[in-house]
């Protein structure tokens, strides 16, 4: 047996998919939606934290750079 993920674009594909279970040539494992995440939940915690104080420090410095800068 092998799993392959495919993406619903239609509802009728849907009923197909269903239908091919009901004869049992098919085994639909998952009907949920995946929900959306915010991307500071997506990432939390995979950067370590001396390299995330690191880009910190470089963000400040580079605001305030920015910020006094001669034009």
């Amino acid at each position: 047996m092998e799993t392959v993920l495919i993406q619903i674009n239609n509802s009728k594909a849907y009923r197909l998919l269903e239908d091919l279970e009901d004869l049992q040539i098919i085994r639909v494992l998952t009907k949920s939606i995946q929900q959306d995440q915010k991307l500071s939940e997506k990432y939390a915690g995979k950067l370590p934290s001396d390299v995330a104080d690191e880009l910190q420090e470089y963000i400040t410095q580079s605001r305030n750079e920015w910020t006094n800068r001669n034009i």
